[in-house]
């Protein structure tokens, strides 16, 4: 309905205008009022009849509509018009009518009525339908055209745009009829007809045969559009008299921009193309191209066609850069012509308007990647092609290059466009209206070389803004503004980079490029070709023109954009490996970073290399370096301010002493700093070798601006100018750490580099380092940028740490032996660092299990050991100590590796060096061994162990012995697990040679052992003791643990080098005194280098002892025990004889303590009783074994002995010239016998008894030294033995109860041991001599050193001894056989002898007491055994004989009582005489008798003999001489008859009781013995005649005395002689009266009656005679009474006899 509606309103309107038409018609032209009825009565049937269409009356209506409009007049026609128009847009116009309505518009056009309707009507004509074809629609085209060609301005226009329109009409239908035909076809398989090439070349105006309608007309039309520009003939557009080229060029581009598929579709129109408009657009180049601005306008031929005529060559470019950017793959050989003569309108010497259009046009098509792809694939690929795209780029490098060259000409600037070329070269300050001055912001431009050029235009990145080439309207060229071209030229520049940068990465990637590192660049084989050539045809262009808009670009937005370009150049070129592009871009980027002319060889050499592979394509526009330097400061400080001032890092290639000024640093090449930072930090993957340059760059700029490296290698400013020598304006101080942290970030983000890459980043910075190391070792000072960085890098990366680990860390530790501190101080820094990061890091898989990797992580730290500098040690075990309070727990496996950096400490080490590393040690011993795997305890030991050697300082020496300590603790402690855990391996243990199969524990105590066994030979003494103490220790505390094998490896490996390295020692040690540095004080004893030896010996051997003593069991068990036991001994005998006391005694303590535990263990084999029975019932070995050892220990004691005691040779007399061995030492060595003997006795004998003699009297004779004697002496008012004596006799003593308790071989020895204990008691009255050496008694003071000890109590004790052996042994066959009794009075003889002139008094008292005791054992055995007793006789009288009349007198001050108690004594051995030896004359040695009886009778005449006596001192023995007189008569006057009736008689009462106990057979041995012989009898007459004489004697020296004194009384001693002889007188008479009288003869009684006379003048003379002597005088003379009466005559008889026997028997 709505459709009926709009019908029905349609034909409404058309009757409204057809009657309006009517109406004006009717009056001039009613022929045409006629025509309109009938069409309003056609339209009104229409209306009627709903069957009926307008169309079917279009001809009706038309037909006045015609006649109207030829009438000319305006109002008709102007409805005419409209209704035609009505009826156009009602679209109901076919063929025919509108072959009229054209016709009529025709007619109107020449006529020129209403222009612009007639316009109108075509547009609607040709718009609405398509009905208008072939010559019609041609008669319409040109219908317009003309019409453009008319005055009227309005006209012109609306043609124009009419003409525009209707030109796209005609191309629209093809497109239309195109997709109409493709829909048809769709399905159908229907060929079209093949086009006629030749046909197409002629030129025709009928259409080829294979085109549509549509496209035939368009392609007829077009064919004259191309015609009519090329100034020749249209062939379809009949009519069309004029046309221009503009127009028609505007035409063509139109079209041509519009309508690409048309020409693509159709191979009729692409032929249309190339043959015609290609040929065109060359022929229109041709004027543009001949004419040079350079040439003076009169030599150039003035046609019109030849002059470039702005307008045409505006249009011509616009064709072009069509042409190229929508048609280029048809006409890719057109292409090249266009852009060769196109890339020529840039040259110099071109006017600046054409330079300008070029410049436009290639910036079009400068941003289609697409495009530039396309021209590299196939220009510069093609092997003859001209390089198209390389030309393009140069060309335009060119250019720029050519804007800065200053000294343009005069006249050249004239054509350039008037005279604005005039200002050029001049600085901006001096160009008016400039506005230039504080508080400003310039204008963004570029200023060169005094050439200054603004950047005048902006346009957006990836769009090309043209600007002249829009310029449709001026027919003159337009003055082109200084700064255009460069501006252009700028943005072309940098959008030809991010096009190559698109066509690589891709439509998607960012221009920046800034995402370089995660972009993945993949190409084909292909594409990587394509994009190769692309960098390769570009890079020499753009690095030219970009270096120089660089270094003259005061805008930093501009100047930011052209740093970008670069970078992204360099990535790409990078990307592609392409390394000289890369590298020259980086260089550029680099040089614009650092102050002109710095002097930097890397970048000079890059740069030229760079030079000279683009100066073949720059055409000549190279800078020399003479202009440069005449502008470049000015340059940069008119642009830009400086912002800081600092030194120049020196390089290799600066001779040393040269001086470098301060260099300056500006803004820009901050930002230039920034780029670099950017760009490494971006495209760090892609950089390869440049990193060097680029890395070299950023040392010199972090030096300059004075930054320093701070902890984890990030960079930080100095704290003052003083450190850093830069001064930094305060614009730039809030920058430096931006700048720092940027640094910091491109490191860190060397972790997204893939492995390559990151070998170049570190490559880099180790050359470098090199280099700055180089420079080091002249002492000039280094930059420590690439150590820092290169610390910075490692620990960003150590997620692949083994990929960077090596090189890094090499590099480091070379960077670690620098001689320059503050280059080592940093590489160690950087090492530790590294390392401790490292640990810490989280690594995958953990570090703990990662064996590999920890040895790795530590390797470093560990080679840092080698370093000779104290400072690197220090820092190195700093880290280690962090390292292992930090993570220590997980370093299973680097525990090697960490005690070998410990362990690498020497002496040459400082101490603090040495404690730091203890410290490590002492924490991993105290914290870690449970964590190290057990191949590292060895090594944990050996490190203890250097620590304890170590001569820095001893308290860590000490310190470190304790801590081996703890380890062998920790080894009892852990025994299970370490024996679950521990394997034999060869690498981990030494080799122990002799113990084959050695567990391993017992291996890992036996590197224990070993080591503090070094120990114990250490140099200090602390050391030694310590170490000794804590060996032996740990032997005894833990040594059960080893295997019993294990033990020979103890011995032979440890103990027994030991005591031989300490014995070594000891003998070559100095014996000059140690000096006492400092106040310490050392003793006496600790004095000499020898001394302090001897306490190691002692302590080595006394504990090597204590390990035989109480391991005794299980060295037993070792075959080779006797060896041991054996070497042992002979270490032992080696210390015994050592000079000094300590070792000596200690070596003695030693061996009692081996035999005090052997001792102990001897039963042990079997459970034997007595070592005697061990062969029959112990395991034979072992006891035969034991027996060898015991012999081994008793000869090795013998020998220490021997020699110990040996006296000093003759010639020696100074004690002190030979070694007397001291007492303690002889005390000790005297008291092991014991212990010894418990073992040996069974094999004891004889010769062994002999040697034992003679040590025990060598040790008793040696003397003592003065000093010691009060502290073994004991002082003289106590008699004791010392030590030594006593040792001796106990040593006897158990010989002795071995011998009287032992079997029959013991036996034999007692004589020996009677000899020795006589020898011994000997001493008490003669001292024993110790060779010659000079002693004084222990009594005096004097100036001998040497003190013979006091031997009285020895002796005594010895005699005591004697004694009791003799009554145990008295009656033993050997005793008797060997004479004992013999000797023991024989060694008795010289202290009775000596009596009061003994040393002692109780020694003659002792050894009468002795001879007392003994003759009561021995004198019964004498007379039984007489044979072997018979010397014994003269001996013994000579001793009674000795003692009784000793030629020694009583002390002066000797107390009557002491007297008394002293001739007690000797009235003692009278009696046993007279008891124990007359009674048994008979079977005794007369000799002897005799002996005794002259000794008997010398007692009696004692007294009477001497009346002098008493002035030498001998006291009167009253009762000793009466106790002998009355023994002498008794034996000499009483006959054996008298014998038995005598017995009752009072006189003789003592002699009774013995004769009476006696048995009868000993008196009948008396009786016989005393009758048979005569001699007794008269020996007993002489001595009675002898006493006689003596009596009278007294008597009369008395007499003759008593009266010379007068009144005076005599002398005591006198009274008591003269009543002893009183007495005795008395005595004799009695005795004599008792006697038998034939036994006395007549002479004697004579005698004693002589004496009658003289006894009374004693009584008369006796003036003051003691009631004493009255007494004794009246019993002598009371006596006499019997004899008054005469005597018998038989008896007289008898008494001749008898004198007369005397007489003869004298």
């Amino acid at each position: 309905m709505a459709d009926d509606g709009k019908a029905s309103r349609m034909l409404d309107a058309l009757q409204n205008d057809l009657k309006a038409l009517c109406m004006e018609t009717k009056k001039k032209y009613p022929h045409i009022k006629d025509s309109c009825e009938e069409a309003i009565i056609k339209v009104r049937g229409a209306a009627a009849n709903p069957q009926s269409t307008l169309a079917q009356i279009t001809t009706q209506i038309l037909y006045p509509l015609v006649q109207a409009a030829e009438t000319k007049d305006p109002k008709i026609v102007k409805l005419s018009i409209g209704l035609m128009q009505r009826l156009i847009v009602a679209d109901v116009v076919d063929a025919g009518s509108g072959e009229h309505i054209v016709e009529t518009l025709w007619m109107l056009m020449e006529n020129g009525i209403e222009e612009l309707k007639v316009l109108q009507s075509v547009t609607l004509l040709l718009t609405t339908s398509s009905v208008i074809q072939g010559p019609n629609l041609a008669k319409a085209l040109v219908l317009c055209f003309r019409l453009h060609f008319t005055k009227d301005a309005t006209v012109v226009n609306t043609a124009s745009a009419t003409v525009r329109q209707l030109v796209s009409v005609v191309f629209e239908r093809v497109l239309a009829e195109d997709s109409k035909h493709a829909k048809e076809e769709t399905g159908e398989d229907e060929t079209d007809e093949q086009m006629n090439l030749e046909e197409l070349k002629v030129l025709s105006a009928s259409p080829p045969k294979t085109l549509r309608p549509a496209a035939a007309d368009a392609y007829l039309m077009f064919q004259d559009l191309v015609q009519l520009v090329n100034a020749d003939q249209p062939l379809w557009l009949l009519g069309l008299t004029e046309m221009t080229r503009t127009f028609g060029l505007e035409l063509l581009e139109s079209v041509l921009t519009t309508f690409p598929s048309v020409f693509y579709n159709h191979p009729e129109f692409n032929f249309l193309l190339k043959e015609r408009v290609c040929a065109l657009v060359i022929k229109l180049f041709s004027p543009n191209i001949k004419y040079r601005a350079s040439v003076p306008a009169s030599v150039q031929q003035a046609t019109p066609l030849d002059k470039p005529y702005f307008p045409i060559a505006m249009r011509l470019l616009r064709v072009v850069s069509v042409l190229i950017q929508k048609y280029y793959p048809l006409l890719v050989t057109q292409c090249e012509i266009f852009l060769s003569l196109m890339v020529k309108f840039l040259d110099g010497d071109r006017p600046m308007w054409q330079r300008g259009l070029a410049l436009e046009v290639l910036h079009k098509l400068a941003i289609q990647p697409n495009l530039l792809q396309s021209f590299c694939t196939n220009y510069d690929m093609k092997p003859h092609a001209t390089k198209i795209f390389q030309d393009i780029v140069n060309s335009m490098g060119a250019f720029v290059q050519s804007l800065f060259i200053s000294p343009q000409s005069s006249m050249a600037s004239q054509l350039a466009g008037g005279g604005q070329g005039s200002s050029q070269g001049q600085s901006p300050a001096l160009l008016a209206g400039m506005p230039v001055g504080p508080g400003v912001s310039p204008q963004p431009a570029f200023f060169y070389r005094g050439v200054y050029l603004p950047l005048c235009v902006n346009i957006p990145t990836g769009q090309a803004k043209s600007l002249y080439l829009e310029m449709l309207d001026k027919l003159e060229p337009p003055t082109i503004p200084e700064g255009y071209g460069v501006s252009v030229a700028y943005y072309c520049l940098l959008d030809i980079v991010r096009s190559i940068h698109l066509v690589m990465m891709g439509p998607h990637a960012t221009n920046e490029g800034l995402g370089g590192a995660s972009e993945h660049y993949k190409p084909s084989e292909e594409e990587r070709k394509i994009h190769e050539q692309l960098v390769n045809s570009a890079w020499c262009g753009l690095l030219a023109a970009l270096t120089v808009l660089l270094e003259a670009c005061t805008d930093e937005a501009a100047t930011e954009n052209v740093l970008k370009a670069i970078q992204t150049f360099a990535s790409l070129a990078g990307k592609l490996d392409l390394t000289t592009p890369r590298d020259a871009f980086i260089t550029a980027l680099c040089k614009s970073c650092l102050p002109p002319h710095y002097t930097l060889t890397v970048l000079n050499n890059a740069s030229v290399a760079a030079a000279a592979s683009s100066s073949s394509m720059t055409r000549g526009h190279q800078r020399s370096p003479s202009t440069e330097s005449q502008h470049q400061y000015y340059d940069s400080e008119v642009r830009h301010q400086v912002v800081a001032v600092g030194t120049a890092l020196a390089t290799p290639s600066l001779p040393v002493g040269a001086q470098q000024g301060p260099v300056m640093l500006t803004n820009k090449n901050l930002q230039c700093m920034r780029a670099t930072l950017s760009m490494a930090h971006c495209h760090g993957g892609v950089l390869g070798a440049a990193w060097h340059l680029l890395l070299t760059t950023l040392q010199h700029l972090v030096w300059i601006l004075g930054l320093k490296p701070s902890t984890g290698g990030s960079l930080k400013a100095g704290r003052s100018t003083a450190e850093t020598n830069a001064v930094i304006t305060t614009a730039v101080i809030a920058d430096l750490p931006v700048l720092s942290s940027m640094l910091s970030r491109l490191f860190e983000s060397s972790q997204h580099l893939d492995d390559v890459a990151l070998h170049h980043l570190i490559d880099a910075l180790c050359q470098l380092s090199r280099e700055s190391m180089e420079l080091a070792y002249t002492n000039r000072e280094p930059s420590l940028f690439a150590v820092a960085k290169l610390l910075e890098t490692g620990v960003v990366n150590l997620g692949r740490v083994e990929v960077l680990w090596r090189p890094v860390t090499n590099h480091l530790l070379d960077v670690c032996q620098h001689p320059h501190v503050r280059m080592r101080e940093w590489g160690v820094e950087a090492v530790t660092y590294l390392v401790k990061a490292a640990l810490t890091h989280k690594h995958n898989p953990p570090l703990k299990d990662n064996q590999k990797l920890q040895t790795l992580l530590l390797s470093p730290l560990s080679e840092v050991s080698l370093v000779g500098h104290p400072d690197v040690r220090q820092k190195q075990l700093e880290s280690l100590l962090h390292i292992l309070h930090s993570c220590g727990e997980l370093l299973h496996h680097g525990w090697p590796l960490i005690l070998n950096i410990i362990g690498a400490i020497n002496d040459n080490h400082s101490e603090h060096l040495v404690r730091l590393a203890f410290q490590c040690l002492q924490l991993v011993v105290t914290d870690f061994l449970p964590l190290m795997p057990w191949a590292c305890l060895p090594l944990t030991v050996d490190t203890a162990a250097k620590f304890g050697s170590q001569t820095q300082e001893l308290n860590i020496s000490l310190t470190a012995i304790g801590l081996m300590w703890n380890i062998s603790d920790y080894f009892y402690q852990n025994q299970e697990k370490l024996r679950a855990s521990l394997t034999s391996d060869n690498q981990v243990f030494p080799d122990f040679p002799g113990v084959p199969n050695m567990p391993p524990f017992d291996k890992l105590w036996m590197c224990l052992y070993a080591r503090l066994g070094d120990l114990c030979v250490d140099s200090r003494p602390a050391v030694r003791k310590s170490a000794g103490q804590t060996l032996f220790s740990t032997i005894a505390a833990h040594g059960a643990l080893l295997h019993n094998q294990t033990w020979q490896a103890v011995l032979w490996q440890v103990l027994f080098p030991l005591l031989d390295k300490v014995r070594q020692l000891s003998d070559s040690a100095s014996t000059d005194k140690v000096d006492q540095g400092g106040n310490i004080l050392i003793h006496h004893s600790r004095n000499t280098q020898q001394k302090q030896w001897a306490e190691t010996q002692v302590l080595t051997l006394s504990g090597v002892a204590r390990v035989f003593s109480t391991k005794q069991k299980i060295l037993q068990g070792l075959g080779d025990f006797p060896r041991a036991w054996a070497l042992l001994l002979d270490f032992i005998h080696t210390a015994a004889l050592s000079k000094s006391n300590e070792v000596s005694l200690a070596a003695l303590k030693s061996l009692q303590e081996m035999l005090q535990a052997g001792r102990s263990s001897s039963a042990m084999p079997s459970n034997y009783a007595d070592d005697s029975d061990a062969k029959s019932s112990g395991p034979h070995p072992i006891a035969e074994d034991s027996i060898a050892n015991w012999n081994t220990a008793w000869k090795v004691w013998h020998t220490i002995g021997t020699e110990v005691t040996k006296p000093p040779p003759d010639e020696v007399t100074r004690g002190s010239d030979a070694y007397i061995p001291s007492q303690p030492f002889l005390t000790a060595l005297v008291h092991i016998f014991p212990h010894l003997f418990q073992h040996i006795k069974p094999r004891f004998v004889v010769s062994d008894f002999s040697r034992l003699a003679s040590v025990l009297s060598g040790c008793v004779s040696v003397p003592v030294h003065g000093d010691s004697s009060p502290f073994i002496l004991p002082s003289f008012t106590e008699v004791v033995v010392t030590p030594l004596q006593e040792g001796v006799l106990q040593a006897l003593a158990a010989v002795e109860k071995e011998v009287t308790e032992g079997n029959g071989a013991t036996k034999a020895m007692v004589p020996q041991l009677f000899t020795l204990l006589l020898q011994f008691s000997s001493y008490s009255c003669q001292a024993p001599h110790y060779g010659n050496v000079i002693t004084r008694p222990h009594t005096t003071k004097g100036s001998t050193d040497w003190v013979t000890m006091n031997f009285v109590p020895f002796a005594e004790k010895s005699l005591s001894m004697v004694v009791s052996l003799y009554q145990t042994t008295s009656s033993w066959q050997e005793v008797i056989e060997a004479q004992v009794l013999k000797n023991i009075i024989q060694g008795l003889i010289v202290p009775l002898r000596m009596k009061y002139r003994c040393p002692a008094q109780t020694t003659w008292k002792l050894a009468i007491t002795t001879l007392l005791t003994v003759l009561q054992e021995g004198l019964q055995l004498a007379r039984e055994h007489p044979t072997h007793f018979r010397e014994m006789w003269p001996v013994l009288g000579t001793a009674l004989d000795s003692f009784l009349f000793s030629n020694s007198p009583p002390p002066a001050n000797q107390s009557s009582e002491d007297a008394e108690r002293d001739e007690s004594i000797d009235c003692q051995v009278v009696e046993l005489i007279r008891e124990e030896i007359l009674p048994y004359a008979s079977s005794t040695p007369s000799d002897f008798i005799v002996s005794i009886m002259v000794l008997l009778n010398k007692g009696s005449i004692e007294s009477a003999s001497g009346t002098d006596s008493e002035c030498d001192g001998f006291k009167l023995r009253e009762e000793f001489a009466k106790t002998c007189f009355e023994t002498l008569l008794q034996f000499s006057l009483l006959t054996p008859t008298d014998f038995d009736v005598k017995l009752d008689n009072s006189g003789n009462a003592g002699s009774s009781k013995t004769l009476e106990s006696s048995n009868g057979n000993m008196s009948q041995s008396i009786k016989g013995c005393l009758g048979a012989d005569d001699s007794t009898q008269i020996t007993t007459k002489l001595a009675v005649t002898s006493l006689l004489h003596r009596f009278r004697e007294v008597l009369v020296r008395y007499v003759e005395d008593e009266k010379l004194s007068g009144k005076c009384p005599l002398p005591r001693h006198r009274i008591a002689e003269i009543s002893f002889v009183l007495k005795a007188i008395a005595t004799l008479l009695s005795s004599l009266k008792k006697a038998p009288v034939e036994k006395v003869d007549s002479m004697t009684w004579a005698q004693l009656i002589g004496l009658y006379p003289h006894l009374v003048e004693v009584g008369g003379s006796s003036n003051s005679g003691t009631p004493q002597l009255w007494r004794s005088l009246r019993e002598v003379l009371l006596q006499y009474a019997q004899l008054l009466h005469a005597p018998t005559t038989s008896s007289s008889a008898d008494s001749n006899d008898n004198t007369h026997g005397v007489i003869n028997g004298t």
